[in-house]
């Protein structure tokens, strides 16, 4: 999955896609996604509103403002390409619907921000990616404690969250821990190396990992130094039994899961090194 920031204040500033006076920059757009597509993306990940500790909040009329002409590229532009939009609001959801058809609602707060949420993408039979977080972008670091544990506290809240997709005929969705959403980099950490508990939930589950700060922190670097250390711990995650990766970079995350690949399977390997004599 790869990331498209339609915004200007992402952390990972290499991500940002807005010009100087807040309007996508539809050159670059264009070509990041034609790049992402070319490089093995399977999916493309328009987000319109930054999530990094303290962002401020963006009103439903600007966040649809960026988004509606990148959609219009890709549908015009790249018809294949399966999307999705990483969104808090039904409203944007259904003028996402209106434009493109079906395609994978991405919420960060797994209906919790908005009470319709989840009744709307059952209703438009929506693929539905489910992020674990606590507070808002302002709040959320201070929220980082978990007495329980914070793998008991995660899956709790997927259980609960299974329940109301249940009711709600919500048949279609995707489990994402939300590495770096109220979580210290220990934390992180513990829940990447129990990321096969979440196996039994019978969903696919989501990593992203790219660049955050679990990563950097520790080395004492920043976003625009953690490419190498991020497919470190994408090959950890895919150990580990994640199943969708949300990148920044995804020429080098193709490769990290190449190899998983091959090493998981050494006779694909002897295949591979035959097809290329």
């Amino acid at each position: 999955m790869g990331i498209l920031n339609l915004t200007g204040n992402s952390f990972f500033a290499g991500s940002r896609l807005l010009t100087a006076e807040g309007r996508l920059d539809e050159a670059l757009f264009r070509a990041r996604a034609e790049r992402m597509l070319s490089e093995g993306a399977d999916i493309l990940d328009l987000g319109a509103v930054s999530t990094r500790p303290g962002a401020p909040d963006v009103s439903e009329e600007e966040e649809w403002r960026r988004l509606a002409p990148a959609l219009h590229i890709l549908r015009e532009e790249f018809p294949s390409a399966r999307i999705s939009v990483d969104t808090t609001r039904s409203g944007i959801v259904r003028k996402v619907f209106d434009i493109t058809g079906p395609f994978i609602v991405n919420d960060i707060s797994a209906g919790e921000d908005d009470s319709m949420m989840i009744e709307t993408a059952a209703g438009l039979h929506l693929t539905y990616v489910a992020m674990h977080k606590r507070g808002t972008p302002a709040t959320m670091q201070s929220l980082a404690v978990y007495p329980e544990g914070v793998v008991t506290a995660v899956r709790d809240y997927f259980r609960r969250f299974a329940d109301r997709a249940d009711s709600s005929g919500l048949t279609d969705w995707i489990l994402d821990p939300g590495f770096g959403f109220a979580k210290t980099v220990e934390q992180n950490y513990e829940l990447l190396g129990s990321l096969s508990e979440f196996r039994d939930f019978g969903r696919p589950v989501l990593v992203g990992v790219s660049r955050k700060s679990m990563i950097y922190r520790p080395l004492g670097i920043t976003p625009d130094g953690a490419l190498a250390p991020t497919q470190v711990v994408h090959h950890m995650a895919l150990e580990a039994g994640a199943d969708i990766l949300r990148v920044h970079d995804v020429a080098p995350a193709s490769q990290t899961v190449a190899l998983y690949r091959l090493a998981s399977d050494p006779s694909a390997a002897s295949l591979t090194a035959a097809m290329r004599n």
